[in-house]
């Protein structure tokens, strides 16, 4: 792979992810690529492994750190499997690359919960092209071992040979607009970049009025097409400092009508959500059902907005979803699909591209979502129907 000197560019992406007794994993260990599409049954760990790159940003977020990222997720015992063995130890490991390589940066984390009740680390060691660069615990951790509550990671004062990884890790974003929050603007109080939307109207308007514009004129494009009847869109502080949006429609009068975020669509202002967020600065970007309220014929154009925005910007979008509508996709490739397959034993996670049987059925001329989705449907579903007999 070459040499890995400082002139190589900083990681833009995760490469790879190891976990063992995460949530409903026992064990995964995974490539992933620029665009990842994660399939299964309900309850069958999507979210749960888009925590994961969450639960790291959280560490090295202002005001988090690894004590308070595992308290926010109910602590230990909420986070560790529930098929866990003998060994409970908790465990993460990510692998980031970029164009150069795919192995620049390794970071991996174990931890355990102490007689207190506390998170504990068990392991932490990082590696730059394979060379390890710190390995925990170390003699002064045997030492004092109170120092094993914080991670180095999230410590600016010991992280300085391997700050890169902390700082990729907080450009992650995690996207799952609630068109019901964006229209009440009043639960934002104390809210930052909620992922939830409730101060997503904030978010824009904390933007300059350049950017803020041309990345408005640019989703406004795409909506035209999406809502036929929408011709312009703006974002505005009312009288008393409220940001609102605003939703300019043709109409059969002389003067087009407005309407505020109260009357626009639970789909437009889901699309308008990813959109924006697709052209925020910003690095991973984890989407959870970018399908919900947008009607089929717009959701198989999805996957090609991605491509479009990544061409541009290397940004790697991870994405949860049920829609058969969306694997549709000619482009998706079978190393982009993964596939979430809950058991006794916990949930496996595999490549599409690694199942044969799915291989030979696309040569026989089935599309991606006519082999997949079928794979992810609960058994007996029919037996629904009888409900309330």
């Amino acid at each position: 792979m070459g040499n890995c000197s400082r002139c190589v560019d900083r990681p833009k992406r995760f490469t790879h992810i190891s976990l063992w007794n995460w949530r409903n994993f026992q064990r995964v260990d995974m490539d992933l690529q620029a665009r990842v599409f994660l399939v299964g049954p309900n309850a069958s760990g999507k979210s749960n492994f888009l925590d994961v790159f969450k639960f790291l940003r959280d560490i090295v977020s202002v005001g988090g750190g690894f004590q308070g990222a595992v308290k926010e997720r109910g602590g230990v015992s909420s986070l560790r499997a529930l098929s866990a063995r003998k060994y409970s130890d908790i465990g993460i490991m990510v692998r980031l690359g970029n164009a150069e390589r795919d192995d620049l940066w390794e970071y991996e984390l174990t931890f355990r919960q102490d007689e207190r009740n506390l998170p504990v680390i068990a392991k932490e060691r990082v590696a730059r092209c394979g060379n390890e660069v710190i390995a925990r615990p170390s003699a002064q951790d045997e030492e004092d071992p109170e120092r094993l509550t914080q991670t180095y990671l999230e410590q600016v004062n010991v992280n300085k040979d391997f700050r890169e990884v902390a700082d990729f890790l907080k450009t992650t974003r995690y996207l799952h607009l609630v068109p019901q929050l964006v229209r009440e603007p009043d639960r934002s109080v104390g809210y930052r970049n909620d992922p939830y939307g409730s101060d997503f109207l904030k978010q824009v308007m904390g933007r300059s009025k350049e950017e803020r514009d041309s990345m408005l004129r640019r989703i406004e494009r795409a909506l035209s097409v999406a809502v036929p009847q929408l011709s312009e869109i703006k974002v505005e502080f009312d009288s008393i400092g409220k940001p609102h949006l605003y939703g300019r429609y043709k109409h059969w009068k002389p003067q087009e009508a407005w309407q505020t975020e109260q009357q626009l669509s639970d789909g437009t202002l889901r699309l308008l959500g990813i959109l924006w967020a697709l052209l925020d600065d910003g690095g991973p970007l984890l989407l959870e059902e970018p399908e919900l309220s947008l009607h089929p014929a717009i959701i198989r154009y999805v996957p090609q907005i991605f491509s479009r925005v990544q061409l541009k910007s290397d940004r790697q979008i991870l994405i949860s979803t049920h829609s058969s509508e969306l694997l549709q996709d000619e482009g998706i490739g079978l190393d982009e699909v993964l596939l979430l397959r809950p058991s006794e034993e916990g949930t496996t996670v595999v490549s599409a591209g690694n199942i044969e049987e799915i291989d030979d059925l696309l040569k026989g001329g089935l599309s991606l979502a006519d082999v997949v989705i079928p794979k992810t449907c609960p058994g007996d579903t029919a037996e629904l129907a009888w409900f309330g007999e």
